[in-house]
């Protein structure tokens, strides 16, 4: 999202939202409520997305998702719903 729409957003100001924004904020939310399953304290949610992990290449999961691939949210969505057992559901 450019800093323009980010800006317009904060004001009230929505617009349209085309469908790659759409899909990148179901998958943002996707994670966000399978984290909330995985850790009960939303610290420890917080923590693990600013940690280093193996699993991603030593970067952080928030790292990965801060690169704009789409791939890369759909590939954090699918990791942390397969921790906690379930499939990706939009």
């Amino acid at each position: 999202m450019s800093g323009r729409t980010w800006a317009r957003w904060k004001e009230g100001v929505i617009g349209r939202i085309d469908r790659d924004l759409r899909m990148r904020m179901a998958h943002l939310i996707g994670i966000h409520k399978s984290l909330r399953h995985l850790f009960k304290e939303p610290d420890r949610g917080y923590a693990w997305v600013r940690k280093l992990n193996a699993a991603f290449g030593d970067l952080s999961a928030l790292d990965l998702m801060l690169r704009g691939e789409m791939s890369d949210l759909v590939a954090m969505r699918e990791w942390i719903d397969a921790e906690r057992g379930n499939p990706l559901d939009f």
